[in-house]
């Protein structure tokens, strides 16, 4: 599985969505049909087997009736550290332009 899918702040994403999901009582079957997406879709996102973006994300939060700015600030909020993307590899700093 790749590094990002095993983030702590992927863990955080998954959730959220999860929790505002459960809190308005809806099922995923419902949430894929209000997405327009089968049922797997919802459950690969939900056990953090597939990643989505941010405009899947507000889809998300819209499909729940939910506040997708309140949704991230949430998300935001329930993250313990840096968040850090390398997987693991060291970044280089960019090269000075050549000067010729």
């Amino acid at each position: 599985m790749p590094a990002t899918l095993m983030m702590e702040a992927h863990e955080v994403v998954v959730a959220e969505l999860r929790r505002l999901r459960r809190e308005r009582g809806v099922t995923q079957v419902e949430l894929a049909e209000r997405l327009g997406k089968p049922q797997q879709f919802v459950s690969l996102v939900e056990n953090g087997d597939r990643r989505i973006d941010l405009v899947e994300f507000i889809a998300f939060a819209n499909a729940l009736g939910a506040d997708p700015i309140a949704a991230f600030a949430s998300v935001v909020q329930n993250m313990t550290g840096p968040v850090d993307i390398s997987g693991g590899r060291r970044l280089r700093a960019p090269r000075p332009p050549r000067i010729d």
